[in-house]
């Protein structure tokens, strides 16, 4: 996940700041959960702010910019997928229908991850240039 040793550090800081962040929130109701909380959060802020200091240390990257309609009709056909298979277990009693839907949703969650996302970024790949 990391290209040099400072990013390493960082992302360390970040999965372990996330762990003791829900950790936190498990423990809320407790003194222990709410010192757990804040430390989990000043960990996560002080992660984004190392990462956004090494950022201009990375250099140019190698994509060309991609078309911003298409990534985001893919990112929403994602969440309409996600939004069917939840609110669909709403609308009908039937396991069955549930089941159906449930599917559904799955199935325009993974057309918009694998159709619509690696087209968006595919148009303008580096290696077509």
């Amino acid at each position: 996940m990391a290209a040099n040793r400072a990013q390493g550090s960082y992302y360390g800081l970040f999965l372990v700041a996330s762990t003791v962040l829900c950790a936190g929130f498990y423990e809320y109701s407790s003194g222990t959960g709410k010192l757990l909380l804040v430390v989990g959060a000043i960990g996560l802020i002080g992660s984004l702010f190392g990462m956004l200091g090494i950022k201009p240390l990375e250099g140019k990257t190698a994509l060309k910019s991609n078309p911003a309609a298409m990534k985001l009709a893919g990112a929403a056909c994602s969440l309409l997928g996600w939004g069917i298979t939840l609110f669909g277990m709403h609308l009908t009693p039937s396991v069955g229908g549930r089941i159906v839907l449930a599917l559904v949703g799955i199935g325009v969650s993974l057309f918009g991850i694998i159709v619509i996302l690696p087209a968006a970024f595919n148009k303008n790949a580096v290696w077509k240039s």
